[in-house]
C-alpha cells in the first residue's frame, strides 16, 4: 500500500497531465475531422488528376452538383470540375464516378474532351480489387484502351484487339466482374452528366 501511494504522490501530475492532453487531442480531431478529411480528399483527387491530365494547370469547380442514378436505382452524387491549362484554357472536365467492383465499390477520376465526345482517361481514386487481377484495372494495358475513347456506349468483350481505340474494351483475363464494374460504370455517368452539363449551357448540344 505505502508502494502505490508513493507512487500516486509522484506521478499524479503525469498522469493528470496525460488526461488532459488526450482530451485536448481528442477535442481537436474531432473539430478538424471534416478539414482534415476534406483536404485529404482534395489532394488525392488533384494528385490522381495531374496524373491523367499532366497538362492541366488546375481544376476548377464547374457543376457543384451532379445526381446519376445507378443501374440499380440508386441515387449517386457527382461535381463536375474543368480542368484549364496554365493559359486558363479548358482542355477538359473532370468528374468521380463510382459503382461496385469485386470487392467493394470502386472510384474512378474520369476525364472527357471540351466536347465531351472523347474519353481523355480515367484514374482509380479507391479500389480494393484482388491484387495481380482486379486492380489491374490501374494498369495502361487496361485503362489505355479509353484514352481516346468515343463517350458512346461501350461494350465489354473477352477477346480482340486492346490497341484499338474503340467503343469496345477487352476485359482483364481472370478479372471479368472488375472490368465490367469501369465499363458499366462509365456507361452510367457519361450519359447522365453530359445531359446535365448541357442543361446548365457548359457545353453544346451537338
Amino acid at each position: 500500500m505505502p508502494k502505490i501511494k508513493f507512487f500516486i504522490k509522484e506521478s499524479w501530475l503525469l498522469i493528470v497531465s496525460s488526461f488532459f492532453f488526450g482530451l485536448l487531442i481528442a477535442g481537436a480531431n474531432a473539430a478538424w475531422k471534416d478539414k482534415i478529411d476534406y483536404n485529404l480528399n482534395v489532394y488525392k483527387y488533384n494528385k490522381v488528376a495531374k496524373a491523367v491530365l499532366p497538362e492541366a494547370d488546375n481544376f476548377e469547380p464547374a457543376l457543384e452538383e451532379v445526381k446519376v442514378k445507378s443501374s440499380t436505382g440508386k441515387e449517386l452524387k457527382t461535381s463536375v470540375k474543368k480542368a484549364v491549362d496554365s493559359s486558363g484554357n479548358g482542355i477538359g472536365w473532370a468528374f468521380i464516378c463510382q459503382g461496385k467492383g469485386f470487392a467493394d465499390n470502386v472510384q474512378l477520376l474520369l476525364t472527357v474532351d471540351m466536347a465531351f465526345e472523347k474519353i481523355l482517361g480515367y484514374g482509380v481514386l479507391a479500389s480494393t480489387e484482388t491484387v495481380g487481377y482486379g486492380d489491374k484495372i490501374k494498369t495502361p494495358s487496361f485503362n489505355g484502351q479509353f484514352v481516346g475513347a468515343p463517350t458512346s456506349e461501350m461494350q465489354l468483350t473477352k477477346t480482340g484487339d486492346s490497341t484499338k481505340i474503340d467503343s469496345e474494351i477487352v476485359s482483364i483475363t481472370g478479372a471479368t466482374i472488375s472490368s465490367r464494374a469501369v465499363v458499366d460504370m462509365i456507361n452510367t455517368f457519361i450519359p447522365q452528366v453530359k445531359e446535365q452539363m448541357r442543361e446548365k449551357g457548359l457545353i453544346g448540344n451537338e
